[in-house]
């Protein structure tokens, strides 16, 4: 069994391991899907039994965030490593053109998407990207749900990155796993990153965990309550479950 970290599922892997299981799962045409588990996301399945169903049910979760990567150290597992959602996207990038996969990209503004596209074709020269969406913020009717999935299946894509932000990416490939053909990957912030919109944390930055403050400073008006509430609420609650306070099992 996958260890829990304050009720949710983490897989300790690598991003090796993670680029194998997702290639082996697009060679085969499976329906599957990925997440990229960082505090925030752990958080929002503590405080939602539904949503720790929908990481919990995720065909991999990788440890995003530092903390978990900590944890996992904790737990026993050896040499855990972070497997940021953006970096993880270049390795499978990397490897569809290897493989001759064909990608597409769902999820953030036109002209954030178009810029993507653009920077991701020069970066790997051959990228074959069959598909791309920007999808409205509202929510989608079932008549454009349906012809979303009737385009993806008609354009061959085997590996589709989603760009929606936590929780709603997840949810909606939760929602779409053995409806599309397809390896679902959410990358969160990463088609900001590699389109060049956004800025991340320094590297040096991310190796100490704090990462989560170079985006405070970027967006403290959104992110406040994140990472002034929630972290603190995370570390009580993992500290719980260490010493054998919490059940790492059941309902909230």
């Amino acid at each position: 069994m996958n260890p829990t970290i304050v009720r949710s599922h983490i897989h300790p892997t690598d991003y090796a391991a993670a680029t194998l299981d997702i290639r082996r799962w697009a060679l085969l045409d499976e329906s599957r899907y990925v997440c990229a588990a960082n505090v925030h996301m752990v958080m929002e399945a503590w405080d939602s039994a539904d949503f720790r169903e929908v990481i919990n049910s995720a065909d991999l979760v990788t440890p995003d965030g530092m903390p978990l990567v900590w944890i996992l150290r904790f737990k026993g597992y050896k040499n855990p490593q972070r497997v940021y959602g953006p970096t993880l996207m270049l390795f499978v990038l990397e490897m569809a053109v290897r493989e001759n996969i064909p990608v597409g990209f769902y999820g953030g503004d036109p002209g954030t998407l178009e810029l993507l596209i653009e920077r991701m074709q020069t970066k790997y020269p051959g990228l074959i990207v069959a598909y791309s969406c920007s999808p409205p913020f509202r929510v989608l009717t079932p008549e454009e749900d349906i012809q979303i999935i009737s385009d993806i299946k008609k354009s061959g894509v085997r590996i589709l990155f989603v760009g929606l932000g936590c929780p709603k990416q997840e949810c909606w490939m939760a929602e779409h796993r053995g409806r599309i053909p397809a390896v679902m990957l959410g990358v969160g912030a990463a088609f900001n990153i590699h389109a060049g919109v956004k800025s991340q944390a320094p590297a040096c930055m991310q190796r100490v965990g704090l990462e989560w403050l170079y985006r405070f400073f970027q967006e403290p008006r959104r992110l406040w309550r994140r990472y002034v509430v929630q972290n603190p609420r995370f570390v009580l609650l993992a500290t719980a479950e260490f010493l054998g306070i919490l059940k790492v099992s059941g309902d909230s």
